[in-house]
């Protein structure tokens, strides 16, 4: 599962960017607009933003400049990836079938840390091999040692809003460990529904109309990787029901 690393800087991440994260199931690629982006919001669900704190995009075009170009390529601390699933028959033009996007965020090289964050799997891949493998991977890629193909880092973040039962159940089964909650840690628009903490009753408060959310931290660092967390990834990975 070693990835090769990228001639090709698409953005100013401040770790090395893998040019392929795969095994037999999965493929992470860089995220490239050109390449990727009309698949991924033509597969987009209604229900994809449900708790997440951006979206939805009215078009490609919108996506592609409030998602990537404001929000992650110009920030060192995130970078994105195609999720292409390998598993999938190939599509008209031969190239594997996109699955989702995926980040790293909040990322620091001073710190040894990275979060894997903005996670989007396509509704017809939800409930399949695509996140365990994917969550695999980039977790053998913040973890491992360098020696092993990984950048030896520290710490790997997992966050989510506190309602997301779904990715609360992913962190656990990848072998998280979950923190603590961190209360009213974003602010949303009414728009977000499932995902909304309704607005404070607060006179004279700033942001009136507008709730927000509370984060479920979990975490995974180097310690509980090698002491037996690599493994049970791993085998979560190499499950075919």
């Amino acid at each position: 599962m070693s990835p090769s690393l990228s001639s090709e800087k698409d953005t100013n991440f401040c770790f090395p960017i893998p040019d392929v994260q795969e095994n037999d199931r999965v493929k992470l690629v860089p995220f490239i607009p050109s390449k990727h982006a009309k698949d991924l919001v033509e597969g987009f669900g209604q229900n994809t933003w449900n708790y997440l704190s951006y979206g939805p995009f009215a078009s490609v075009e919108q996506f592609v400049e409030e998602f990537w170009e404001k929000g992650m390529r110009t920030n060192p601390a995130t970078t994105s990836f195609t999720i292409l699933d390998k598993a999938s028959p190939l599509t008209i033009n031969g190239e594997i079938t996109i699955a989702g996007i995926v980040s790293y965020i909040n990322s620091s090289d001073q710190d040894a840390c990275t979060e894997i964050g903005f996670v989007i799997i396509l509704p017809q891949f939800q409930r399949t091999h695509v996140t365990s493998n994917m969550v695999g991977l980039l977790m053998h890629y913040a973890l491992d040692l360098p020696e092993e193909g990984g950048l030896g880092l520290r710490r790997l973040q997992w966050v989510c809003n506190t309602k997301n039962a779904a990715s609360l159940k992913v962190a656990e089964r990848m072998g998280f460990l979950f923190e603590g909650v961190l209360r009213w840690a974003r602010v949303l628009p009414p728009s977000k529904a499932i995902g909304y903490k309704p607005a404070p009753e607060r006179k004279g408060d700033p942001r009136a109309g507008k709730g927000g959310r509370d984060s479920a931290f979990s975490s995974c660092c180097w310690d509980d990787w090698e002491g037996g967390v690599r493994d049970q990834v791993d085998k979560v990975m190499a499950r075919t029901k």
